[in-house]
């Protein structure tokens, strides 16, 4: 099983666009790409969607090649592929991370989610999201505390796990 994001943190973006990406995420951007030796700068690539998103999504290598190859299994020409191709295809941004450890993120992404000079960055698995940190605050934070509001007292969100196909085996 391929590497996971975890965590998160905060991190100033320059006039120029660079950031620098949290070190254990670097680590997992190298194992998630096939062509990385070390000396190397590890490829990533950064999905910035349609006006709905707010955020930047960073795949690895490996985790982009998933979804390409279950946008290929569609049938050539239907809506769907199309779209899906336009979205993950076309509104990304193949990159890699410098010799420093940052991204350089160009102008348009950053005004897209109104990035200027700080990044909030969290991770989501196989992937982490590039937010603006107020955004992140006003949306993200108020969706998952709406939901877990929502939840009993006692919720334990592991439950949500019983159903899945190997869990707990």
């Amino acid at each position: 099983m391929a590497r996971r994001f975890r965590g998160e943190s905060q991190h100033k973006v320059d006039t120029k666009g660079r950031v620098s990406i949290p070190a254990l995420f670097r680590r997992v951007l190298e194992a998630g790409d096939p062509d990385y030796t070390e000396g190397l700068n590890p490829n990533l690539v950064i999905v910035y969607g349609d006006h709905r998103r707010n955020y930047l999504e960073c795949y690895t290598i490996e985790a982009i090649d998933e979804v390409d190859e279950q946008i290929a299994k569609l049938p050539r020409g239907s809506v769907e592929r199309r779209m899906l191709e336009r979205l993950f295809n076309g509104q990304s941004f193949p990159t890699s991370v410098d010799e420093t450890g940052r991204l350089v993120l160009p102008a348009k992404l950053r005004q897209k989610i109104g990035l200027e000079k700080e990044a909030f960055f969290m991770a989501t698995g196989d992937t982490f999201q590039i937010w603006n940190p107020e955004t992140f605050e006003e949306v993200e934070m108020a969706r998952t505390e709406a939901w877990l509001d929502d939840q009993p007292d006692d919720f334990d969100p592991l439950t949500l796990l019983s159903g899945v196909s190997g869990a707990g085996e």
